[in-house]
């Protein structure tokens, strides 16, 4: 039975890779730091992603608690305006009643002294 291929374990004698080449190892170990580095590189931007996702779904979450708030407060906004008005306009019924009453208190008696 055969074991399955794998492009990291050397095949066919027990030579270690860049042997008989002369600094192979150190080519070998250069490049091998460098992957290292960018692979610690690109753990690093993932973690920043979902870092940066995780601060965006608080973010939506805020906007959406805002403006449900928003919607609250504009209803309430609306019904004070609408209660301020029926104030303002019934104090002006009672105002205008007020003066026409004053205005016949004081018309006639004037117009029963003059017949």
């Amino acid at each position: 039975m055969s074991e399955p291929y794998d492009p990291y374990v050397p095949r066919g004698g027990n030579a270690p890779a860049g042997a008989g080449r002369p600094g192979g190892s150190s080519k070998t170990a250069a490049i091998q730091a460098q992957i290292d580095d960018t692979v610690d590189i690109m753990k690093s931007n993932i973690n920043k992603v979902a870092e940066r996702g995780e601060r965006l779904d608080d973010l939506q979450d805020k906007t959406d608690t805002l403006a449900v708030s928003a919607q609250g407060f504009r209803r309430g906004a609306n019904k004070v305006r609408k209660n301020m008005w029926w104030k303002d306009m019934k104090m002006r019924f009672i105002i205008g009643f007020g003066i026409i009453i004053l205005l016949i208190i004081i018309i006639v008696p004037i117009v029963k002294a003059v017949k």
